[in-house]
């Protein structure tokens, strides 16, 4: 029988940075009651998430181990501070062609190897790190979005792997990291 379970696929960016925007989070939490994004760890996601029988999980780490072949560790760079409208508050990422090679791969992946639906998301890529969204109040929005400013959160790191992470909770749990080829 069937266990579907929530997964979604994300750049985990070094731990120190990782515990660095989980502090800010904690911070705005505090702050501003803003605490939805305390779900996930820091990420860049590569695939939103979608549903798959846990019993096959380990299947699912060995395809993508295999797409992956392909792809070869790349640099990237994690630099200032954007948004989506006035409703979600994100580090922006570098525009770095490797990285939608990745998450193009992966696209393509999703639907021919899992029968995924193509989203949004899967077409109109937009790579960044999510520091706030979804309960942030519309007369709070500029103070959260000078707080993360002051933070000065930026990173340069090389992308060796991305993670499956899970929903266990109501939370995100990394589950399995899965490494790029090597060079």
């Amino acid at each position: 029988m069937a266990d579907l379970q929530k997964y979604f696929l994300a750049i985990l960016p070094p731990k120190e940075f990782r515990e660095q925007v989980h502090d800010l989070k904690l911070s705005l939490k505090e702050e501003f009651g803003v605490k939805y994004a305390l779900k996930s760890p820091a990420h860049i996601t590569l695939k939103m998430p979608f549903l798959y029988n846990a019993n096959k999980e380990d299947r699912l780490v060995e395809a993508l181990k295999n797409f992956n072949q392909g792809f070869y560790p790349f640099p990237l760079s994690i630099r200032g501070v954007d948004q989506f409208r006035r409703r979600v508050l994100f580090l922006s990422v570098a525009k770095q062609p490797k990285l939608f090679e990745l998450q193009d791969g992966l696209k393509i992946f999703g639907k021919r190897n899992l029968k995924l639906n193509l989203e949004l998301s899967d077409t109109n890529f937009h790579p960044h790190l999510t520091v706030a969204f979804q309960d942030i109040k519309k007369e709070q929005f500029e103070s959260i979005r000078l707080r993360v400013e002051n933070a000065g959160l930026e990173v340069d790191f090389k992308v060796g792997s991305y993670y499956l992470l899970k929903r266990k909770n109501g939370l995100w749990e990394p589950q399995k990291e899965i490494f790029l080829a090597e060079t």
